[in-house]
């Protein structure tokens, strides 16, 4: 007996759902059609309609509140609170000490078609072992020049190997070389029992 009951408050409920969303779909398309109106309008007609002062008018302690309404286009409202930011002391002069008063996104910096070495999972790897592959073809060519340039001259030219290093080729086309995968071992080691006491 209790599925009847269910189902019929379910179908009450959604009845009243559809009812709701029909509402709010209708409301939501007369403010369309105003704000189309609105937009072929001026300013100061649609300030006589609604019965508003015009922003710009107005000064510091005035109410700015009617300019809040749903029937106020957007760009009156805007004009009205730059207007109220404009007359406040507080809102319009700043002094830097304000946590959140600037825009800490980096929307202003964005590059149209910008893109990034970071990839995900891996960082910033690739980027940083080519950056440094180039640096260090550009010290062995510089270490070249000062080879020849000895060379020329007829002086000895000084190596700043150690002993234990060996100047290779670098071929820019290869591949970076990984480093060996190594796995980590553990070993417990069993306490050992006295014996005797």
């Amino acid at each position: 007996m209790t599925t009847g009951r269910d189902f019929w408050s379910e179908r009450i409920r959604s009845v009243q759902k559809e009812a709701e969303a029909e509402q709010e779909a209708a409301i939501e398309q007369e403010r369309a059609s105003q704000q189309e109106l609105a937009a072929e309008k001026s300013d100061a007609e649609i300030l006589a309609e609604l019965d508003l002062p015009d922003p710009e008018t107005l000064k510091a302690g005035d109410d700015f509140s009617a300019f809040m309404g749903k029937a106020v286009p957007e760009r009156i409202r805007r004009k009205a609170l730059r207007k109220l930011w404009g007359t406040n002391a507080t809102l319009a002069n700043l002094d830097g000490l304000v946590d959140y008063g600037e825009d800490f996104t980096d929307s202003a910096n964005v590059i149209e078609g910008m893109q990034t070495a970071y990839q995900v999972g891996k960082g910033m790897l690739a980027h940083v072992a080519k950056q440094a592959e180039e640096a260090e073809i550009a010290a062995l060519l510089e270490d070249e020049d000062t080879y020849d340039a000895a060379e020329e001259d007829g002086t000895e030219p000084e190596l700043a190997l150690s002993s234990n290093e060996a100047v290779e080729p670098v071929n820019s086309e290869a591949a970076p070389t990984e480093l060996p995968k190594r796995r980590m071992r553990f070993r417990v080691e069993q306490p050992q029992e006295r014996v005797g006491g």
